[in-house]
Order: structure tokens, then C-alpha cells, then sequence
């Protein structure tokens, strides 16, 4: 099993998200999950992947010809795919993964965490997507999503395919888990 790990190219100004990201790491490597991630050495995903190097886990970056100089790619991870544009990266991460977790980062780790969570709603694909709310870094996002299901735009049944967890351990037994459910994709207005 892998699963992509979407999370920041910056550190966060609180030492607890490099924590986060360093004992997920460790964690995804201690249960032999490998780790898809984008790449680099830089904030996060660094520390991210140095972890579970440093726990003797399998680690995969993809990281596009451009962001090589700014992200600097990691040289000590098991293999390093380097691709031209950001939608093949994207792709090719989730074509690696078995499931996505999101960690603490901007505003390209949310659009990779909503890319994913949508393609599972449509059904382009079946994989588990999750929200590591460290340190109730998300908590605000979750509280938005759930007013978007109040505000009649999101099923229930699709709000459900988003995991949210605060405990890294529960997150993975969740994943584990996932059965994704069989729903249809639109809310109509007998659904209101």
C-alpha cells in the first residue's frame, strides 16, 4: 500500500507541523506503507519523506522540471520521477497512490487535497482521501465544508468520503477501512 501525502513546501511558523509531518513519516514506514509525496526537500515534504527514509520506508516524489531548483529534489529517497508540467505530476501521484492524506500547507496542498476528493466523488477513482487536522490547523475548513452541505451543494454521503482525524494511527486504520460509497454524483432539488 501508498498513500500520497499532500502538505507544505514551507515549515508553518509553529514547530508542531514539522513534528506532524516527521512522526507520519515514521509512522507510514513503521507500517510498511510507502509514501507518495511531491518531490522535495524543502518545509514539509521534506520532513515528510526524511522520516520515513530515516524509518526505512519506501519513498516516491514526483516533482515537475520547474520546481526542481526551488523545491530541490530529494536525492535520497527511493525513486524520483521528474515530469514536465503540474497536471502530470498530479496525476502520476495519484495513479502511485492507494490513498491521499493531507497535512498542514497552502494553497496548492488544498487544491491537491480537493482535486482528489472530487475525482473520488465522480468516481474517476475509489481511493480513501484524508484530512490530518493537526493541531486544529483544519478545523475551520472543516466547519466551511459542513456549511456547504447545510447550504444544500454537497451530499452528505460525499461530505462522509472526506476523512477528517486528528490521530495519525486512526487516519491509517480509517484508510484501511474505506469502503467508498455508492452514491450519485448530483444533488437534486428532492435532495434539498
Amino acid at each position: 500500500m501508498r498513500i500520497c501525502v499532500y502538505l507544505g513546501s514551507s515549515p508553518g511558523r509553529s514547530p508542531v507541523y514539522r513534528e506532524a509531518a516527521e512522526a507520519f513519516g515514521t509512522l507510514l514506514a513503521k507500517r510498511g506503507i510507502g509514501l507518495v509525496y511531491g518531490g522535495g526537500t524543502v518545509g514539509l515534504m521534506g520532513a515528510v519523506a526524511d522520516a520515513a527514509c530515516a524509518a526505512g520506508g519506501e519513498v516516491i516524489g514526483v516533482i515537475p522540471e520547474a520546481l526542481r531548483a526551488r523545491e530541490h529534489d530529494h536525492q535520497g529517497i527511493t525513486e524520483l520521477h521528474v515530469v514536465q508540467t503540474m497536471h502530470e505530476r498530479k496525476a502520476m501521484m495519484a495513479k502511485l497512490a492507494d490513498g491521499f492524506v493531507t497535512l498542514p500547507g497552502g494553497i496548492g496542498t488544498f487544491e491537491e487535497m480537493f482535486e482528489a476528493w472530487c475525482w473520488s466523488q465522480l468516481g474517476y477513482h475509489a481511493k480513501p482521501v484524508g484530512l490530518l487536522d493537526v493541531n486544529g490547523f483544519y478545523s475551520g475548513m472543516s466547519g466551511f465544508i459542513d456549511h456547504v452541505v447545510a447550504e444544500g451543494f454537497l451530499k452528505p454521503e460525499h461530505r462522509a468520503m472526506l476523512l477528517v482525524e486528528k490521530d495519525p494511527e486512526v487516519m491509517l486504520d480509517r484508510i484501511a477501512q474505506y469502503l467508498p460509497p455508492r452514491t450519485e454524483h448530483w444533488l437534486d432539488e428532492e435532495d434539498l
